[in-house]
């Protein structure tokens, strides 16, 4: 990376990649970033392409009708290998992430990282993007296919919480394209419930498979 990017200063860019660390889930703004990391909102964006460049990180797009506007917009930053992400941050055995206060975060970067991975597998682009509105309306994770769209929350908590769905039905009021609904969490069983499928982390390439059968059909 340090080759194919010029990178000269080693230890701003070094800070520069643990603050990306400690940005999983967030939006990538470049400025707040180069000024923490010591550079230039220029320089920012340069070492954030290097990083994408060389399969370390990723942007998610923010969703938008307009495919335009989608490009332009602000997305947020994840890490293809979370375990790397959770190394810069300090974290030295799983046993921290229990009580770590970017628990949530990482748990969202390892899902979006798995899905992303179910596309890229089967050789297919990512259709990823996430949902957000000037009300805060958010949806972590819409799948988008050519005549439906899956909606997918991400929690890493352990115990099912019913406002975990509430988002789902004003998020399908702006977008009705939606045909399917599912919590990622951080328990154990699989649940199907009447607003959508509470789906363990272990499970996620199944229901994935499921998705996909109930768009062929």
């Amino acid at each position: 990376m340090r080759r194919i990017g010029e990178i000269r200063n080693l230890a701003n860019f070094r800070r520069f990649v643990r603050l990306c660390a400690g940005r999983v889930g967030q939006l990538a703004n470049l400025s707040p970033l180069g000024a923490d990391a010591g550079v230039s909102h220029t320089t920012a964006g340069h070492w954030l392409n290097v990083l994408e460049a060389s399969y370390v990180v990723f942007r998610l797009p923010l969703f938008h009708a307009n495919i335009r506007k989608r490009l332009v917009k602000t997305p947020k930053l994840y890490f293809y290998d979370v375990g790397l992400a959770s190394h810069l941050i300090g974290i030295e055995h799983a046993g921290q992430l229990g009580t770590h206060p970017l628990r949530g975060p990482l748990f969202e970067n390892a899902v979006v990282v798995e899905v992303l991975k179910h596309r890229f597998n089967r050789g297919r682009r990512s259709n990823l993007s996430f949902f957000r509105d000037s009300r805060g309306l958010e949806c972590d994770l819409l799948c988008e296919n050519v005549d439906a769209m899956n909606a997918i929350e991400i929690k890493s908590g352990a115990t099912v919480a019913s406002d975990w769905f509430n988002s789902f039905d004003r998020i399908a009021k702006t977008l009705p394209r939606i045909a399917a609904r599912a919590v990622i969490y951080g328990g154990s069983d699989w649940q199907s419930r009447r607003d959508g499928e509470v789906v363990p982390l272990t499970a996620l390439g199944e229901m994935l498979e499921r998705f996909e059968g109930r768009e062929k059909a």
